[in-house]
Formats: C-alpha cells, structure tokens, sequence
C-alpha cells in the first residue's frame, strides 16, 4: 500500500508538468487576442518554458544532492504551483512570459526525480512495471494537454489552463511531506558549486532549445539569430563536456554515465522514439484539419482511442518486460512505431476517418511496447545511487528528441510543399488538354453557382495536393529514422535479476 501512495505523489505533479508543456499550443490565439500579442510573440509563452524547464532538467540529480531530494521535490512542486498561479493573473505578455520561466525551472525537476522514485522503491526485477507506469504519464500527458487545453480556453477562460494547476500542487506538496523519505545515500551534502557547469550548460541548452522553437520560422541558417545561438550552443555544449569530464571537482552532469553500454543504447532509441512521436502527433492534427477539413473536435476523435488504447497496453507491456528478456517487446514496439508513420506516410486526400485512426492507434501499441522495456533495459545497470544523475540525462534526451522531431516534420512540410507546388504548377499550362477540359467543367459548374473563377478553385486544390504529398514524404522519414533503431536491439546487454535463491540470473 505504501507503495502505491509513492506511486501516486510522484506521479501526480509529473504528469501536470508534463501536460502543461502541451496545454498552451491550442489556447495561443485567446492569450493573443486577451494580451494583445502577436503571433510572433506569443510563441514565447510556449519557448520561454522549454527552456528554462530544458536547462534545469539535467542539474536534477545535482540539485538533490546539494539539497536533499525531498527538500528539493517539495520545493519545485511549489514553485511550479506559486507561477502557474502568477501566469493564470498575467497582466501583459512580459509578465506571463516570465512567470513561465519560473514555472519551466519548478517543472524541471518533477521528470527525473519521479522517475529515479520509482526505480528506487520498485525492486528491479519490477522495473518494466515501473516504467509502465511512468510511460502512461510521460506519453499520455502530452497528448491529453491540446485536448484539455482546447475545451478550457473554449469554454472558460485561457487563464484556467494554470489555475487548474494550484490544486493539484497543493495536494502534492502535502502528500510529499508525509509518503516521501530520502535513503541514507540521498541526504544533503556540501558541494562545490559548479558555477562553470551551470553556465556552459545554461547557454548550451538554452540556445539549443531555441534554435529547435524557432528555426523554422526563422528559415533556419538563412538567420544571423539562428546562426548565433547554433554557434554558442555547439561551442557550449563541447566546453561543458570537456569541463565535466576532466576538470570539474562534483560534476553537475555526470556524463560518465555513458560508459554503460545499455544506458548509452537506451538514450540514442529513446530519441528517436520521440522524434517520431512528436513528429506524427504534430503533423496528424494539422493534416486531418487543413487538408481534410474536420473540425477540431473530429481532429481529437481521431487520436482519442490512442490514449484508451496506451491506457490498457502500457501495464501489459510492463508485466511482459518483467517476465522475459525486455529486448523481445522493445523489438516488437520499434517494428510497430515504424510500421504506424509508414501507414501514414500512404495517406491521400480520399482516405476516410478510420484511415487516420488505425494507424494512430498501431503507434499507441507501438509506444507502449518501446517505452517500458527500454526505460527498464536502460537503467539495468545503474545503481540505485547514481539514479538520480541517470534520470535527468535521459529526461532532457527525451525533451529534445520531442523538440527536433517537431522541428524536422514542420520543416520537411514547409519546404517540400514549396517544391511540389512548382513541379505540379508545371502542368497547368492552356496547352495542357487535361487542364483546358478541367476549365471548361468548371466554368460550366461555377458561373452557375457565382463562385471563384475556375482557375483560383484548381490552383487551391494543387496547394492541397502538394502540401498532402509533403506530409507523407515527412511521416515516410520518421518511419525510417525509427525502423533505423532495430539494430541497436543486439547491442543490450541482458538484464540480470536476483533469484529468490540469492542467485544470479540473466533474463533470457
């Protein structure tokens, strides 16, 4: 029983913090039209939290150490609750930019720290159990967050998408205080601090993060501002490796831990696996609205069953990585994430609305069944000790796989669909016979009607036909990538449990 409250109090702020990462996307144009911000500006409201909750994210374990875990758990829940609270009484786009800043770097902490919880109070052989219910938080939150954030902005006010986290906070500060403990190797400790580890992995991050928000829209290396912060990051990022592995006297990031060939493995899978999540739960929206028209209520029908499906998949997962070797299922969730962006990379622009589920669905079953056993294969030989500086690295591998899958689809999308107007442009000549008897139709069907000239009704639809080719050759990429990670499936070692016996056995 005690265990399930850990459960519970851990989770519980984890997957709010999740969800807020996601909620604001479709509530933008009422914070726009409250604050009178543009669309360019408001972006920073989203921006601004993906960078301060990247930076602080890997500084989790160190931040626990210095502070103890439980003084450091309770004081992120509160502060992530106190500016949510802030950003929900916003006065103008400044002070709600702001405000999420501090809500990101509250925020930060709750990932890694839930998830090294849970690994500490589940023994390992029940790790595939922990991380199943790690996974259901980790990858339902985001997709509920556009749902959840639509219908309060809808039908309240923008403002309730972070008065609803007060609450929720209050009651997770408490149930910390009276179900949490800090094991004897978690207790405080005085620290050197690593003022140049903190700095170098402030700027490498934080541009990082950025340059992933903002390169699209900014046309990428065609901007000195993309430029410059690419330029500060890769630099950054090399000192910080450089400064934490040779000189640093208590490391803020402990990247020795890549040594572990399954923790080295588990991360490089683990990217790309959210590089093709967020990818397709991107680009899935936006095509079944802009090309097919469905409203958005339709748009959320469409990944609905997903989550029943996560719901019933992720504990199964979780007890068959637990019985045998977890390279088995991860295997089997690989195949299926790619076989799912593959089916989407085939849609066309007469495929009805079971031709969208299915495939969302298959990628469901996928998540769940790479999720779990990679999360338990990653860890396998960590110690229970250095876990706290193991969760936080693969939290921010995870973010920023999330952040270049969704800067790569929007990318491929915007540019390809560039390229297929002009190829398909090509056809549209009065010397062309196919295009003079389409004219001619539709001169026939319009005049009668008083609509556009026929010529503006082709050209919209070779906008669609293009943009509709663009997105498969985008989905087609995410299914490679992902298929591509197969192979690291032989590089696992095996898991080794202890039998009941005292023994040693290696799951096979």
């Amino acid at each position: 029983m005690k265990r399930f409250w850990i459960v519970l109090t851990v989770m519980l702020p984890t997957f709010i913090e999740i969800l807020d990462t996601t909620i604001n996307n479709v509530a933008l144009r009422h914070i726009q039209g409250s604050l009178s911000a543009g669309v360019d500006e408001s972006t920073w409201i989203i921006t601004s939290y993906l960078v301060s909750n990247a930076v602080v994210i890997p500084m989790a374990g160190w931040l626990s150490r210095v502070f103890g875990r439980k003084n450091y758990l309770i004081f992120s829940i509160s502060l992530f609750t106190i500016s949510s609270f802030l950003c929900g009484i916003s006065w103008s786009l400044s002070s709600l930019i702001f405000f999420r800043i501090l809500q990101g770097i509250g925020g930060g902490g709750l990932q890694p720290l839930s998830q090294s919880i849970l690994l500490e109070v589940f023994p390992k052989e029940k790790y595939g159990t922990a991380m199943a219910i790690y996974g259901m938080g980790i990858i339902m939150a985001p997709i509920l967050g556009p749902i959840v954030g639509g219908w309060i902005a809808d039908n309240f006010s923008w403002r309730w998408i972070y008065y609803i986290n007060i609450p929720v906070g209050i009651i997770s500060i408490l149930m910390t205080y009276l179900v949490i403990e800090d094991p004897p190797y978690l207790k405080r400790e005085k620290l050197k601090v690593d003022y140049p580890g903190i700095i170098l992995l402030a700027l490498g991050i934080g541009c990082l993060q950025v340059v992933l928000d903002k390169g699209e829209r900014e046309d990428w290396f065609e901007s000195n501002f993309i430029v410059t912060l690419s330029i500060i990051s890769v630099v950054s990022l090399g000192l910080l490796l450089w400064w934490e592995l040779k000189r640093a006297e208590h490391p803020i990031v402990n990247f020795r831990l890549f040594k572990d060939k399954n923790f080295f493995f588990g991360n490089l899978v683990m990217f790309f696996t959210f590089v093709n999540l967020f990818g397709s739960i991107i680009l899935l929206p936006i095509y079944v609205q802009n090309l097919m028209g469905y409203t958005a209520f339709l748009a959320g029908l469409v990944l609905g069953p997903a989550g029943l499906i996560q719901f019933i998949a992720f504990p199964i997962s979780g007890k068959i990585s637990d019985r045998i070797n977890p390279k088995i299922p991860l295997a089997f969730g690989i195949i299926m994430c790619a076989y799912s962006t593959h089916l989407m990379s085939l849609f066309n622009l007469q495929a009805g609305f079971w031709d969208f589920v299915y495939p969302r669905a298959v990628l469901a079953l996928g998540m769940a069944f790479v999720i779990t056993p990679l999360a338990a294969l990653t860890v396998a030989y960590i110690p229970k000790e250095k876990m706290q500086d193991a969760t936080p690295l693969s939290a921010v591998i995870r973010n920023i796989g999330g952040s270049v899958g969704t800067a790569i689809v929007t990318t491929i999308v915007s540019q390809r669909a560039q390229f297929h107007q002009f190829r398909l442009i090509e056809n549209l000549t009065p010397y062309d016979i196919p295009y003079q008897i389409a004219i001619e139709k539709l001169n026939e069907y319009l005049q009668t009607r008083a609509f556009l000239p026929p010529e503006g009704a082709i050209y919209r639809e070779l906008i669609r036909q293009a943009q509709a080719i663009a997105f498969n050759e985008a989905f087609w990429i995410l299914s490679v990538g992902m298929i591509s990670m197969i192979a690291t499936v032989f590089f696992f070692r095996k898991p080794i449990y202890k039998k009941k016996g005292g023994a040693q056995d290696a799951v096979h």
